[in-house]
């Protein structure tokens, strides 16, 4: 796929509450708070969307900032109603989310496919009726046994973890004028090279 049409909506992955800050699980919300940094603004909670929600532009297009206050599994809830109440295609969204199939500190973007067993993106591709979004996955590693997942993925990560899954962030929101614009090859393969 060389290029799409353009992102208008960027949801980022998490679970509300203090309790879930920093926890690997976050890195979709993480992902929103490095790009909003700078910016002198902030999400809001919208109730409407069941989210925290900020329209920025982003290489002069007008973007929906999207962190929905649901918990992870009802990801696609808030996706869902968004995306419906403003018209934006499914191939106009991107979901920022952690992947336990890549290590720390690597990142890549996919479009379309499974989930992954990932809950947060099977609800969005429940509720959009579609897997064709796009998907930039930050890597946070796998535990030692698949019974381990829920424990690990809902555990603050350690400090070193936290630095590399921050490069792959800074990697990542380099590539962002080309993601938002749909130019999704040429950003597959800049990405490609870090975190190997």
């Amino acid at each position: 796929m060389a290029s799409g049409a353009g992102i208008s909506l960027i949801a980022g992955l998490g679970n509300p509450g203090n309790e879930y800050a920093d926890t690997r699980h976050n890195a979709g919300f993480r992902f929103l708070d490095r790009l909003l940094e700078g910016r002198g603004m902030a999400l809001r909670s919208e109730g409407r969307f069941s989210g925290r929600v900020a329209r920025v532009e982003l290489a002069g297009r007008e973007v929906w900032l999207l962190a929905p206050e649901t918990f992870m599994n009802h990801s696609g809830e808030a996706v869902g109603r968004l995306a419906r109440f403003y018209k934006i295609p499914v191939n106009e969204i991107l979901v920022a989310h952690d992947e336990l199939d890549l290590a720390p500190g690597t990142v890549r973007l996919k479009v379309g496919g499974g989930d992954g067993g990932h809950n947060g993106l099977k609800d969005i591709t429940a509720q959009l009726g579609s897997g064709e979004y796009a998907r930039l996955r930050l890597g946070i590693g796998r535990p030692a046994t698949s019974a381990q997942v829920t424990g690990f993925v809902l555990r603050k990560a350690p400090s070193a973890e936290q630095a590399l899954l921050d490069e792959a962030i800074h990697a990542a929101l380099a590539q962002l004028d080309d993601m938002v614009h749909g130019q999704f090859q040429k950003v597959m393969n800049s990405l490609h090279t870090h975190g190997k």
